[in-house]
């Protein structure tokens, strides 16, 4: 599986071929437009409205033009640390229970750093954390086929979640819990 830094550097050989300027061509069209190199969605937005960039290229540019404006990406840890801060923080215990028994399952699973959802993945990502409210932790699995749990609703988020389960209390995450993450890591192997 590729790394997200593997797939920007994808992005990056080959976006004069996709877009007609090299990846430094645009951070300097970027640079010269006005727009705060800081503010990564106004960018993206501005690279697809104003010259139909795609996507992942348009992703790939806003990062470096932020990076070239002296940003750096934060750590997981930073990430985990942001999801969970203020008015969230009673949450964190929740979170840590889940990523301490998502990366029992193997020595294969890494964490991964976002915004707003903690992706995990082993081969593909197979769980994802979010707090998307004050009150609770989504716990996002993928499957190919699901177990049957009255706890499991489908879903299309965090991630590339298939299904997820709604969690108030560290202590929601038992022994069923552990059973449908197991069994998203078993399915996407």
């Amino acid at each position: 599986m590729k790394s997200p830094e593997d797939m920007l550097g994808a992005v990056t050989r080959s976006m004069k071929e996709r877009t007609g300027k090299s990846l430094e061509e645009w951070v300097a069209v970027v640079q010269a437009s006005g727009i705060d190199p800081l503010d990564q969605k106004s960018v993206r937005n501005w690279l697809r409205s104003e010259h139909g960039v795609k996507q992942n290229s348009q992703w790939a540019i806003a990062d470096a033009t932020a990076r070239a404006a002296g940003w750096e990406a934060p750590t997981v840890a930073e990430y985990i640390d942001q999801q969970y801060s203020g008015p969230k923080a009673g949450l964190r215990p929740i979170f840590d229970k889940i990523a301490g028994a998502v990366l029992g399952l193997g020595d294969d699973v890494s964490m991964e750093g976002r915004g707003g959802y903690t992706p995990f993945v082993r081969k593909r990502q197979f769980a994802a954390v979010a707090a998307p409210s004050r009150s609770h932790v989504d716990l996002g699995l993928r499957y190919v086929a699901p177990p049957q749990s009255s706890r499991l609703v489908p879903a299309k988020a965090p991630g590339q979640s298939t299904h997820k389960v709604r969690l108030t209390g560290a202590e929601e995450v038992d022994d069923e819990v552990l059973s449908l993450l197991a069994a998203a890591y078993d399915q996407n192997g």
